[in-house]
């Protein structure tokens, strides 16, 4: 199954990434893939609804989650076992 923008490889998507939104820097390599299959997923759902919300939900919450990554001290708050259940 191709995830990538149209037909091709995923490569040039994943290059430009960086360029428009700079905060993805802050994200792990696997995180950065799946935050491309997800923003090209909701964009091609908007061609389709005509409803943007969706892209910008998601353009907010993997902002959030590269600022967590950003942040060593957060970062280890995060995904510290806190021993609830």
């Amino acid at each position: 199954m191709n995830h990538g923008p149209g037909h091709g490889s995923m490569e040039p998507f994943l290059d430009l990434l960086p360029e428009a939104f700079p905060w993805v820097r802050s994200l792990p390599e696997a995180d950065v893939h799946a935050f491309a299959v997800e923003l090209n997923d909701a964009m091609r759902a908007v061609e389709s609804l005509s409803d943007s919300a969706a892209v910008a939900q998601l353009l907010t919450a993997w902002r959030h989650t590269a600022e967590a990554h950003a942040d060593p001290v957060l970062l280890a708050a995060l995904t510290r076992d806190h021993g609830v259940t």
